[in-house]
């Protein structure tokens, strides 16, 4: 029988956006905020470690956003496709993309691994780390190198599974991961009878350990077929010619990923140069930024995903309604969660780093400054993940390289180094470039071009042959 003939109903279809927005972003954020908890459990225990420990993970954290980046773009061309061919009811396709998909990240990651591990030294080095931060940063970015793969496989996983409408199955698996891995952070940093005390890199270990369970959960449950999607072993044999179609979705995305990850990199070289406690600070900062923006990416994972599978079922108007619906959300919740950590700022910083006064004191004033204006951040993501999903992957990237570079490193270093400013320069450019690139976003949204994008059609050639393939095996099972 035909895939399309075959089509079930789709509640994500027809029915209050409000309600299907919530059921796929409600999973999507608790998975990210359990995601993000690695991160946090980590910076708990290196905190007692001391400051120099926490800038060591500091310095990582740019870095390896930088290369899961590189395939963050990969990913989302196959989480966009994977959402618009369940919208057009070719389950068929969707199996495929998601196995081609996991084929091109296993490929990147293992390069990437290879290729990070040889030349941290090198990069330390560059990015001119002070001596007691240098080891524990070698060790933890080493093994954090190591685990790309799995990194990539169960980050691929979580997009397949938002992409079919079925979000819920990787909240369990993090969570029993995040339990886990704070069991093994102490374990593996302070030693304990036969486990020698590896310090920082213990919690990298840890992590490693953890995220190879998950990818292994997860590729089991995707060949399972039980959760709304089955990848049999054929779906697995290179197709070039969809990696060809994906590369070129993709690549932009990739593109706009390296560019945030690289801003960031080159803002933790610009803050590296006023000293230990300002890096330390920008770490514990960017750690606390994570966790409260999740609920904006989770928001904009989940739009992707419900505005994909209406774009792929012809629903264009319904898709922007979705956005606009999205934004406001967006808008809410990250000011009120803005509110709350400018209140308890001190309190926060306190609790990862509690025996160093002069960190506290400088990530309690970073927060409080990048806080101002996260409204504004969770506006810009509801709306991206509109554009993302009509496939405008060019129009995204172009954002955020404005954003990135035009916008906030200009003027961070601007503010920093050529006024009286100094660090607080740094600061300041977060709250600014977030109100400038949403009025960017929605310039670009309020044009409505994006409607006008649709990435799969009915002379799908790709799409037909996968298809005829599938009618030719039901009888056989």
């Amino acid at each position: 029988m035909s895939a399309h003939g075959a089509r079930r109903h789709n509640a994500l279809l027809e029915g209050p956006i409000l309600k299907s927005l919530l059921t796929l972003a409600v999973p999507v954020v608790l998975a990210n905020i359990l995601q993000s908890a690695y991160a946090l459990i980590d910076a708990f225990w290196v905190g007692r470690l001391g400051g120099a420990a926490v800038a060591a993970v500091s310095l990582s954290f740019p870095v390896m956003f930088l290369m899961i980046a590189l395939g963050m773009g990969l990913a989302m061309a196959g989480s966009t496709l994977t959402a618009q061919y369940r919208g057009a009811g070719n389950d068929s396709m969707v199996s495929h993309v998601a196995a081609q998909t996991l084929n091109m990240v296993a490929a990147l990651s293992i390069t990437l691994s290879i290729l990070g591990y040889i030349f941290t030294p090198a990069l330390l080095h560059l990015m001119g780390v002070a001596p007691d931060v240098y080891a524990g940063a070698l060790g933890f970015m080493r093994v954090s190198f190591v685990a790309l793969l799995f990194n990539f496989t169960f980050f691929v996983f979580q997009s397949i599974m938002r992409g079919v409408g079925r979000p819920t199955l990787p909240v369990y698996i993090v969570a029993t991961t995040v339990v886990l891995n704070f069991i093994l952070d102490p374990l593996f940093i302070f030693g304990w009878g036969p486990v020698p005390a590896y310090g920082v890199m213990g919690a990298a270990l840890a992590t490693l350990g953890t995220q190879m369970l998950a990818a292994i959960a997860g590729i089991t449950v995707l060949r399972m077929g039980k959760h709304g999607i089955h990848v049999k072993r054929h779906d697995f044999i290179p197709d070039f010619a969809y990696m060809k179609r994906a590369f070129n979705l993709g690549a932009p995305a990739s593109v706009e990923q390296s560019a945030r990850a690289l801003g960031f990199m080159v803002m933790t070289f610009l803050i590296a140069s006023f000293g230990t406690h300002t890096l330390a600070a920008y770490g514990l900062g960017s750690n606390i930024m994570q966790v409260v923006i999740i609920p904006a990416f989770g928001l904009s994972m989940a739009i992707s995903a419900l505005a994909g599978q209406n774009i792929g079922a012809g629903n264009v108007e319904r898709a922007a309604r979705i956005g606009r619906l999205g934004a406001l959300l967006g808008f809410g919740i990250l000011t009120a969660l803005g509110i709350a950590v400018f209140l308890f700022a001190t309190q926060i910083a306190a609790f990862f780093v509690p025996s160093d006064r002069g960190v506290i004191a400088a990530a309690a004033h970073f927060m409080r400054i990048m806080s101002l204006a996260w409204g504004f951040l969770g506006f810009q993501l509801a709306l991206t993940g509109v554009l993302r999903a009509s496939g405008n992957m060019v129009t995204t990237m172009m954002i955020t390289l404005a954003s990135t570079w035009v916008i906030q490193f200009p003027l961070a270093y601007v503010l920093s180094s050529h006024t009286s400013l100094g660090s607080n320069g740094i600061w300041w450019a977060f709250p600014v470039n977030n109100v400038a690139t949403a009025l960017i976003v929605v310039s670009v949204y309020s044009r409505g071009t994006w409607k006008k994008t649709r990435l799969i059609s009915r002379d799908d050639k790709v799409a037909a042959r996968i298809e005829q393939e599938a009618e030719l095996e039901e009888p056989m099972r």
